[in-house]
């Protein structure tokens, strides 16, 4: 269970999230919502990345709100940025194995390398460095996101930079992650078909909740708002 109650983010005069009251145990949510609309900064402050200016945040009942990221991983937390973190000198295969903590071998590694749609002969042995593209590196941070099969995974924007063909196969991989893992997705998204494959939808405008329920409700909601935007245009 994560609740965020009367969260705020302010820099300075600069508000950009206003008095955030959430509470959601579902397997998938998703968090959309125009650009500038708070969504990263939200998730940041769900992983720790960001104090929030007032406000709580409670994660099965504990109030985490001054944790640390670490700490906040040791609770069940994990987080894929939008620009995945290259490591030079450590290996595609390191680092699935800290995402396993040892407990499981190549082979396993191997089998999350294909989900993902990456070659494991070609991949499981590549440096995290500047030889791999965008796309690649953002698939293999999926990948490890997969394999630690944590209580509670937050993703920004993961389809960002990748391809058409490697969006398909991102739809099939959250199809999965969803069937595999007893843990739940939070997922900042604008795309339509990651949206429909979420149980509940958070809908973010100018730093508040627009709206928050399930995934028709609000995607009906957004569909009716842009209608309204159009004819006072």
């Amino acid at each position: 269970m994560l609740e965020l109650k009367n969260v705020t983010y302010a820099v300075g005069d600069k508000v950009i999230l206003n008095d955030i009251n959430l509470k959601t145990d579902d397997r998938f949510v998703a968090i959309t919502g125009p650009n500038g609309s708070g969504k990263s900064t939200l998730v940041k402050i769900i992983m720790g990345l960001i104090t929030p200016t007032t406000g709580q945040i409670l994660f099965n009942g504990e109030d985490i709100t001054h944790l640390s990221i670490n700490e906040r991983a040791d609770k069940g937390i994990s987080f894929a940025f939008q620009q995945p973190v290259r490591f030079k000198g450590l290996r595609v295969s390191d680092l699935l194995k800290l995402a396993y903590h040892g407990e499981k071998n190549i082979v396993d590694a191997c089998e999350i390398l294909r989900e993902v749609g990456l070659e494991p002969k070609e991949y499981r042995d590549r440096e995290l460095n500047d030889t791999l593209s965008g796309g690649e590196m953002k698939r293999i941070e999926i990948a490890m996101a997969a394999a630690r099969g944590s209580a509670l995974t937050l993703f920004d924007e993961p389809e960002a930079g990748i391809d058409l063909w490697s969006f398909h196969s991102l739809i099939r991989i959250f199809e999965n992650l969803y069937a595999k893992t007893a843990g739940s997705i939070i997922i900042i998204s604008h795309q339509e078909r990651i949206l429909n494959i979420a149980d509940k939808i958070i809908y973010l405008k100018n730093g508040t909740v627009e709206a928050f329920g399930p995934k028709d409700d609000v995607l009906s909601y957004i569909a009716n708002a842009e209608q309204k935007g159009v004819q006072q245009a």
